[in-house]
């Protein structure tokens, strides 16, 4: 039996010579990040206009104040459950590796694009692991406040104190993820040739050499010596 891969998935392959062409992302795993990433836009503009009385317009975008009231908790179940299912593909991949500390400590390397003073990295850098661990934790946190809130669900099983705490953390985890949510998407247009892995599943031979080389090594490696068993 072949070894179970340590920088890459199963799906990942090298798909053409010329030019080289890398699959990254299966379709699933696509689909299941728009899910996630469409719930959480969904959840950022309820919330928000639920949030101040000076953002209430913004429940028109979702037919009015009642509406918004109700779809805004069952679209956070959503957003639970479909970051799970990312979490269980990728969780593996987002674990710390020994070259992730030189990569932190070389920042400056990585804000000027001198990718030669970079340690090779796997599938991801620190950076989107950081996004990944924190969407992970601020999502917990998000589901966990967010039932405590919802009187429909909870009754009068929470108490007052109980329910304002969870409002007040709710709205910081909000607020938090808010801002990791925005600097993913700077990271993606910044990094070129990044959005094209989740919009086609596919990178160039060069984006990966440059960016994650052990991953491209591993699955070059891997189409080798053909498919595991």
């Amino acid at each position: 039996m072949a070894p179970r891969p340590y920088y890459s998935e199963r799906g990942d392959r090298i798909d053409g010579l010329a030019p080289v062409t890398v699959s990254r992302y299966r379709g699933f795993t696509r689909a299941n990040h728009w899910v996630t990433a469409l719930a959480l836009i969904v959840l950022a503009l309820s919330g928000l206009a639920l949030f101040d009385p000076a953002l209430y317009f913004l429940t028109g975008l979702f037919g009015g104040g009642q509406t918004t009231r109700w779809l805004h908790p069952i679209v956070g179940v959503v957003l639970f459950f479909s970051f799970l299912l990312m979490f269980v593909q990728l969780w593996r991949l987002n674990m710390p590796r020994p070259e992730d500390t030189t990569w932190v400590t070389k920042f400056g390397d990585v804000v000027k694009g001198n990718e030669d003073a970079l340690p090779e990295l796997g599938k991801y850098n620190p950076g989107q692991k950081f996004v990944f661990w924190a969407m992970t934790g601020l999502i917990v946190v998000l589901i966990v406040t967010g039932v405590l809130i919802w009187q429909q669900v909870v009754g009068h099983w929470v108490s007052v104190p109980v329910r304002r705490v969870a409002v007040l953390v709710h709205a910081i985890s909000a607020v938090l993820i808010l801002l990791v949510f925005i600097l993913h998407v700077y990271a993606a247009i910044w990094t070129r040739g990044t959005l094209r892995a989740m919009t086609r599943g596919t990178v160039t031979g060069g984006w990966a050499w440059r960016h994650h080389r052990k991953w491209l090594r591993e699955v070059a490696s891997r189409d080798n010596k053909g498919p595991a068993e």
